[in-house]
């Protein structure tokens, strides 16, 4: 049977479409063939689980009903609506797209996988999903539960995080799209992989394609895909000082060589380790040109805590309130681009989750 799903793909995406109906999910962006909806949900959905995206996409699609409204959108408000998403990156490359798709090619996306591929921040899954579901290319899209379920059928051992695999897996994947129903294989076999053949404890028993499935015939399943270990996260220590005068607080817009650019923090400093003195926080305050207003000085004890795991990195987060006896002065503002901001401003400003999960505690 392996022999002849390999010799003859009609095999495989028989099983895939006969599958598919009777057990996808019924999502929005699945019965529609706007490209621009299409391909919001799919950079909505890197690295974001379809109950989490959900919301969002439904969102973006009422503030931003076209390729236009969002081209002409602020980026600090594209920006407001993505908090909580991460990867902020693909927000800001998802509003330039928007903007190119509109001076460029007067709005309209290109045709094509190879066209697609020219704008920005579109690679190839993204561009291969949007040729297939809205313009019916047979160009078949190559995503984790994709390499997960090709691996497993047909017992590939190559390392899917090496970038040599994708040549590998891409030509394989596309050797079984039928030309026919390009949109409803990709969706098929991507939503195969989402439901039943998981990373984590498969529905082996109830598989269509169990008798075809090299890694279950040699009991390999857990095994496969091979994916080498990316390397450990560091830990960063960061030290928030929440600088307050009246109903103000301080934040300031990070810039461009650290995480989260383009969203709003308050004044911080980064040490080695997670205790920063009482008397190390106040010259750090009135390095700012900051006076401590005594009598809002708070309780002793240690300041919030909170955690956030990114990517690359995790955060150890303290928030150390500082009550000011007066404004900071313009050259500390300027020095440092802190801004005062009342509390409705800063519901308004785009945030990293961690910053608005201590407002929300706060």
């Amino acid at each position: 049977m392996l022999a002849n799903l390999t010799r003859q793909p009609s095999v495989l995406a028989a099983a895939l479409l006969a599958w598919y109906p009777r057990h996808h999910r019924d999502l929005p962006w699945r019965r529609t063939r706007d490209p621009y909806a299409i391909w919001l949900s799919e950079v909505i959905l890197q690295q974001t689980r379809v109950a989490q995206g959900l919301p969002y996409y439904e969102a973006f699609l009422a503030a931003y009903p076209t390729v236009q409204a969002l081209a002409r959108a602020p980026e600090q408000e594209v920006l407001r609506l993505w908090q909580g998403l991460g990867y902020y990156s693909r927000a800001r490359n998802m509003h330039h797209t928007a903007q190119q798709v509109v001076q460029e090619y007067d709005g309209l996306f290109p045709t094509t996988y190879a066209g697609l591929l020219k704008l920005r921040g579109v690679g190839p899954y993204t561009a291969a999903a949007i040729a297939s579901f809205a313009f019916g290319e047979a160009v078949a899209v190559l995503d984790g539960n994709v390499y997960r379920v090709l691996a497993r059928i047909f017992g590939l051992h190559s390392d899917i995080a090496a970038p040599a695999s994708r040549k590998e897996f891409q030509a394989l994947a596309d050797q079984h799209i039928p030309a026919s129903t390009p949109a409803d294989f990709n969706q098929a076999i991507m939503e195969f992989g989402a439901l039943q053949c998981t990373p984590a404890r498969p529905d082996c028993l109830f598989c269509p394609l169990q008798h075809s499935c090299w890694a279950f015939q040699h009991g390999q399943v857990a095994l496969l895909p091979v994916k080498s270990k990316a390397k450990a996260a560091r830990v960063r220590y960061l030290h928030y000082l929440v600088l307050r005068h009246g109903e103000a607080m301080y934040l300031k817009k990070r810039g461009a060589k650290d995480i989260w650019q383009g969203l709003y923090d308050f004044a911080v400093v980064e040490t080695a380790g997670l205790k920063l003195g009482a008397a190390e926080v106040l010259r750090h305050v009135e390095a700012l040109g900051g006076r401590l207003d005594t009598r809002l000085a708070a309780e002793p004890g240690p300041p919030p805590l909170l955690k956030h795991v990114l990517s690359h990195q995790k955060l150890e987060a303290r928030f150390h309130t500082v009550w000011l006896a007066g404004a900071l002065p313009a050259t500390a503002l300027a020095d440092t681009g802190l801004r005062a901001y009342s509390p409705a401003e800063i519901e308004a400003l785009p945030k990293p989750q961690l910053i608005a999960n201590y407002l929300g505690k706060n």
